[in-house]
């Protein structure tokens, strides 16, 4: 497939520079298509595209903003089935996962988005004076590839709820779905210069956008060395930055009745999307005299777990996204054996019989102790390090030592204990036996974790500014 061009000012307009990059499937190591990388001409067209955009979009009544997002919702349903074989296409998503949650997520982002807007008061009487929130204006979003439809919408949605125009620039890993969406968006009658698309790399696109001073507001979901690189370049300007990094989630299991299922769903939680979550519970503390008991649970989880085609029945993961994930998720598999961590399950190299794709097999480490690299680091592959613990201050002294703070887990028997240990956790989001607020809640981190919030109210809160109107 050939997407070489670029969505801007409503139509598909060829790139300034004729500099291309393949798409590769994880699975086949095969190119599936090719995309053009963007140059800050193109940016530059987006932006005045965006701007322009931005007089008469910011003006709109709500009701015609909640209309146009039911339109894009409706389209996006019809279209959801592309949306999936574009997700498993450029990240080795599972059948079952790429037609579940990765595209799924869209709806429910939108649907979240259009019930923020229908109750938000954007104007209301504050004593002596008017509150006013006011669309910020053109605004650069940033995507990763592991969750590309809902980190897409998860910024999108309110974006453009909020009365602001974007320019969005994929990643240049897994840019299909995003090109899909461009259609969807086009299809559903969006204006033109409202959404902008544009293919590149970080270092290019990505810093064209942040320092551009036609860019009012900058969303970054990504790396912490990509966030800070975002930041850096959005200073000049004192432009809004908002950011979704990295992560290192604790996952407290406590010692009572729930022990055998706490300790497999976090093995599963820690695997799912082949360990490629930014929320992923990545380091699992067990009581230190169920240590044996923890590790034999995780052990039998792991190996069942089966890393494989993902359009094959039965295939639980599938293959890390790119061979430059797959280096580094070996390398540190490495690290941990070499550091003295006890190797339950897994290990270095490929899954028997997975010669083609960039799969990793499913691995788990005992006896870790909280600064180990394996600790420290995010992994993003389907690694889990068990940290033994001996009481819950301890527990909890653990979980909160990393420079990381975007979601933390406790599970249990006791509503009333977890809940108390989840006050005490240092996390954007804490999830009590894995539950989950899905769209309508928000999404972001303490520390290096970023800054910021996704998804409903606060979401669209981000997009906003607050005018005071006083005296008369």
């Amino acid at each position: 497939m050939d997407k070489l061009n670029f969505y801007i000012n409503g139509e598909w307009v060829k790139p300034s520079e004729t500099k291309t990059l393949d798409v590769i499937n994880p699975a086949t190591e095969s190119a599936v298509a090719t995309i053009s990388l963007g140059s800050l001409a193109d940016v530059n067209l987006a932006v005045s595209s965006a701007r322009t955009a931005f007089e008469s979009y910011s003006q709109t009544p709500v009701s015609q903003r909640i209309e146009l997002l039911t339109s894009i919702r409706e389209v996006y349903e019809r279209r959801v089935d592309d949306v999936a074989d574009a997700i498993q296409t450029e990240m080795g998503a599972p059948t079952s996962l790429a037609k579940g949650a990765q595209s799924m997520v869209g709806l429910a982002h939108l649907s979240a988005a259009i019930r923020a807007l229908g109750k938000h008061e954007f104007e209301y009487q504050h004593d002596q004076f008017i509150i006013r929130h006011e669309p910020i204006g053109v605004c650069g979003l940033i995507t990763p590839w592991n969750w590309p439809v809902n980190q897409v919408f998860a910024k999108l949605a309110p974006c453009i709820a909020a009365g602001c125009t974007a320019i969005l620039k994929p990643s240049e890993i897994a840019p299909l779905s995003a090109m899909v969406i461009a259609e969807i968006f086009h299809e559903a009658g969006v204006p033109a210069g409202v959404f902008n698309l544009v293919n590149g790399m970080g270092p290019v696109v990505g810093e064209a956008m942040s320092s551009h001073p036609g860019i009012d507001m900058m969303s970054f979901t990504g790396s912490t060395r990509g966030g800070v690189a975002v930041a850096k370049a959005s200073a000049d300007g004192v432009k809004r930055v908002s950011q979704e990094l990295g992560g290192k989630s604790a996952n407290i299991i406590l010692d009572d009745s729930h022990f055998e299922k706490s300790v497999m769903t976090g093995v599963d939680f820690c695997m799912g999307n082949t360990g490629q979550s930014c929320n992923a519970p990545t380091r699992m503390l067990v009581p230190a005299h169920r240590k044996a008991e923890a590790f034999s649970i995780a052990t039998k989880r792991a190996e069942e777990t089966v890393a494989g085609d993902p359009k094959a029945d039965g295939t639980n993961i599938g293959p890390l996204v790119s061979d430059v994930q797959f280096a580094k998720v070996q390398d540190l598999i490495e690290k941990g054996i070499s550091e003295g961590a006890t190797l339950l399950a897994g290990g270095t190299g490929k899954p028997a019989d997975l010669d083609t794709g960039y799969y990793v097999k499913p691995t788990v480490f005992g006896d870790v102790t909280n600064n180990m690299t394996i600790a420290r680091e995010e992994i993003f592959g389907p690694v889990l390090s068990i940290i033994a613990y001996e009481g819950i201050d301890e527990a909890v002294s653990i979980a909160n030592d990393t420079e990381y703070g975007l979601a933390a887990y406790v599970a249990g028997e006791n509503k009333e204990e977890l809940t108390a240990i989840a006050r005490r956790l240092r996390a954007g989001q804490v999830h009590i036996n894995y539950g989950t607020g899905g769209a309508d809640a928000p999404f972001g981190g303490y520390k290096k974790s970023g800054n910021g919030r996704e998804k409903a109210e606060w979401g669209l809160e981000e997009f906003l500014e607050v005018k005071a109107i006083m005296g008369g």
